[in-house]
């Protein structure tokens, strides 16, 4: 006789069951290993993005990457930093949901580093006002999470 077919892979889920709806009830062990699974995808996520910050910010100019080509337009280069910045926001306010002040700190922090170290190479230029657009951006990406995960459904505690 075969063994009774489980609505999960995962071999945990044969100790599942089915609630009053009909649904699949998976145990607490499970959706323990799906939510690490899912932060270990967020922290990969969230360091690429800050390697690549990090290159962008600190290369010369011959080697960063650029949209247009590098006669690019101010305001195209300040939407570049403004998205990237918001990226780093949004993946760091899911990885620390409900920190809003914690996501937002390290945004500022990363930002205002990388204006440093880049102070140090020399034919770099850095600007305060680098570093206003770079945190603007994060914040914006960390306010833009923090509200789709007030929209998102808890799980089960």
């Amino acid at each position: 006789m075969s063994k009774p077919r489980t609505p999960c892979c995962l071999p945990d889920c044969a100790e599942g069951r089915f609630n009053d709806t009909g649904r699949f009830q998976a145990p607490a062990r499970t959706l323990a290993v799906w939510s690490g699974m899912r932060r270990n995808r967020l922290l990969a996520a969230t360091g690429v993005c800050l390697v690549l910050l990090a290159y962008a910010t600190l290369a010369k100019l011959a080697g960063r990457p650029a949209l247009m080509g590098h006669a690019e337009t101010y305001w195209v280069i300040v939407i570049e930093r403004f998205s990237a910045y918001a990226l780093l926001g949004f993946l760091l306010s899911f990885l620390l949901p409900g920190r809003i002040t914690g996501a937002c700190v390290l945004v500022l922090i990363v930002a205002g580093f990388l204006e440093i170290f880049q102070a140090l190479i020399l034919g770099q230029d850095p600007h305060i006002l680098d570093v206003l657009q770079k945190a603007a951006g994060g914040i914006v990406g960390v306010l833009l999470a923090q509200t789709i995960l007030a929209f998102l459904p808890r799980p089960p505690s």
